[in-house]
């Protein structure tokens, strides 16, 4: 886990891979994400620190609030999220037919180091 002066660090992760974010399935309308922990201690960590949740998600995405679906997995130690997409997936303007780039701005995202 890739720990310091400024606690966990999703961008971090490809060099510490215990906590990773990436797209799960990316629909015509709809883009999932899950935010994925190698280790119990650091799903229950990221997960009690509550930085990621559907405030953040939505500021990050530029969505309203209720337009997030977003919950805990505990048993696959993963925070998952749902988002409209902005365009739909392969209509005119649309730049990532897959939505395979859309996990990056989770890549700045830092969870503060334990009390």
């Amino acid at each position: 886990m890739a720990l310091g002066q400024g606690g966990l660090h999703l961008g971090l992760a490809r060099k510490q891979p215990d906590l990773f974010a990436k797209i799960v399935e990316a629909g015509i309308t709809d883009l999932m994400f899950s935010v994925d922990a190698c280790d119990p201690e650091t799903y229950q960590r990221v997960r009690d620190s509550g930085v990621i949740n559907k405030e953040l998600v939505a500021g990050l995405y530029r969505q309203r609030e209720e337009d997030v679906l977003f919950f805990h997995c505990d048993n696959a130690q993963a925070i998952k999220f749902s988002i409209p997409r902005p365009i739909f997936s392969g209509d005119l303007g649309d730049s990532d037919v897959y939505g395979g780039q859309q996990y990056a701005p989770l890549l700045d995202i830092e969870v503060p180091d334990k009390p």
